[in-house]
């Protein structure tokens, strides 16, 4: 695959990587190392069609988009296959990954003519005579930089926004997970034939390729990844001011009251920490349980990890790391967490056999351990015991990172959740926020700024505009000159009148 490029630019042979699996080194599929020049070929035609995108209208684009998750539901099995065999992650969760996918796209269909509509709003009393009207139009082409971890969700994710609000895309998938980027692609086009070539595009290749995409001219940019990289990319659109959104990683906590569900939230915490081997910047990778229930779950969490099953059956749990060199950042970690005096109450070191780790749960851990204060990325749960719900959210809210919480208590959830900072809460489950797609989807601090999903994800992909009309003179314009003495009394008592005044 050469990507949409000319014949010309295709044929003028460019360096290829290949793709393998990460359980087996099976070859998934061999692609080209876009060059600069080949980047800007493609956002220039993505930027060409998006003029006809843009001039269908709200219903004709929503027309095509629902084609789209119709043609994606007719090839689902195809699409779960491509993406098990690319990250050897467990078909059921590249299954779950293109539900959401297919969910958000429908929504940002069926919504985006809501949100994005022309409207009037008041002028206000100072410019009463003017008629006010605010309407949201396309950036015009869009870049969209998606990680290995979630190759199905991240593209189709920022595509559906992107696309719904009107704009043209232009895709940059990881390196480690280009095929199924590829095909979140082209499947656009398949499903609209009729849509110009070029509409919505691909690029590939590693950072420099990535870095060539913020140089390109896009409109914005939408990343997904690693806080390092978001950081990287943000310096590379500095140099044209190109707008980010950054979705980074996250470090997330959750909190198990005294008057908890230990049954419920043992089963969510170890969904939430060991689902695709911990490789989800939405995951639970800390716990602080109030000291009155501590054995009680860590006994049934306990139960439940052991039962985990690892590997690339139909049916395992969960599969292999993708990234080599993440295995020695849980290696790091985990040593780390021994030897200042954390306990190991399942599993270990003896636990890493790449390209696998086995599930490790990790109890009473200092809080200055690598292992609770950076992002591990792997199947390591870290739990502490607290006194009381204040300090484990004292605890919890020490952290650079802000994208997700989850709290579990009968009585209190809600009081809980909102001392947490974070993007979203979830109050006795975990992340089911991220699946809700009216909701928005970003976090704080170094997770990051911007949001998709929801109202705020249709706007991330538009621009503003707001426009004013003089429908009629009201004598003496403030807004000429020469200024007059009359109009300047006039104004000091109107201010004073309307301002100082106290408001009940």
């Amino acid at each position: 695959m050469t990507g949409q490029l000319s014949k010309e630019t295709a044929a003028a042979t460019t360096p290829t990587f290949d793709l393998t699996n990460p359980a087996t080194g099976e070859l998934v599929g061999t692609y080209p190392v876009h060059t600069a020049e080949d980047v800007a070929e493609v956002v220039a035609r993505s930027r060409e069609a998006a003029r006809w995108w843009a001039g269908l209208g709200s219903a004709e684009r929503r027309r095509r988009l629902i084609a789209w998750t119709r043609w994606l539901a007719e090839h689902s099995d195809e699409m779960c296959e491509l993406g098990f065999q690319e990250t050897g992650k467990p078909r059921g969760d590249v299954q779950f990954e293109l539900v959401a996918s297919l969910e958000d796209i429908k929504w940002a269909a069926k919504n985006a003519e809501r949100v994005l509509k022309p409207r009037r709003v008041g002028p206000g009393a100072a410019m009463m005579n003017f008629a006010a009207r605010l309407e949201y139009l396309p950036l015009g082409v869009a870049g969209i930089i998606t990680p290995w971890n979630f190759p199905l969700y991240t593209p189709f994710c920022g595509m559906a926004y992107a696309l719904a609000a009107g704009n043209g895309v232009v895709v940059k998938p990881s390196e480690l997970s280009t095929a199924t980027g590829v095909y979140a692609v082209e499947s656009f086009a398949r499903a609209n034939p009729d849509a110009p070539d070029g509409l919505v595009g691909w690029v590939s290749g590693f950072g420099e390729t990535g870095a060539a995409l913020c140089r390109s001219g896009v409109d914005k940019i939408a990343f997904t990844g690693s806080v390092p990289t978001g950081r990287r990319v943000m310096a590379a659109c500095a140099d044209n001011l190109v707008p980010v959104l950054l979705e980074l990683g996250g470090k997330d906590a959750a909190v198990v009251a005294a008057d908890a569900d230990l049954d419920a939230a043992a089963d969510a915490v170890v969904w939430g920490g060991y689902w695709h081997a911990g490789q989800a910047c939405v995951g639970v990778e800390r716990v602080y349980v109030v000291e009155a229930v501590r054995d009680a779950f860590l006994r049934r969490v306990r139960e439940r990890v052991e039962k985990l099953t690892v590997g690339l059956d139909e049916l395992s749990d969960y599969g292999p790391m993708t990234m080599p060199g993440q295995i020695e950042i849980v290696r790091r970690h985990v040593t780390d967490a021994l030897e200042r005096g954390g306990t190991a109450l399942v599993g270990g070191l003896e636990s890493i056999k790449p390209p696998y780790i086995y599930p490790i749960v990790l109890v009473d851990v200092p809080e200055e351990s690598s292992a609770v204060r950076e992002e591990t990325f792997g199947p390591v749960l870290v739990i502490n015991t607290v006194p009381d719900t204040d300090e484990a959210v004292r605890r919890a809210n020490a952290t650079n990172f802000g994208l997700a919480s989850s709290v579990f208590s009968a009585a209190h959830g809600p009081e809980i959740a909102a001392k947490l900072r974070a993007g979203g809460t979830t109050i006795n489950s975990v992340m089911t926020f991220v699946g809700i797609p009216s909701l928005p989807f970003g976090g704080v601090g170094d997770s990051g700024f911007g949001r998709f999903h929801g109202d705020d994800g249709l706007r991330e992909f538009s621009r503003p505009k707001a426009t004013t009309r003089k429908r009629f003179s009201i004598g003496k314009e403030m807004q000429a000159f020469p200024r007059t003495r009359e109009q300047f009394t006039t104004v000091r008592r109107v201010l004073k009148l309307r301002f100082a005044r106290r408001w009940n």
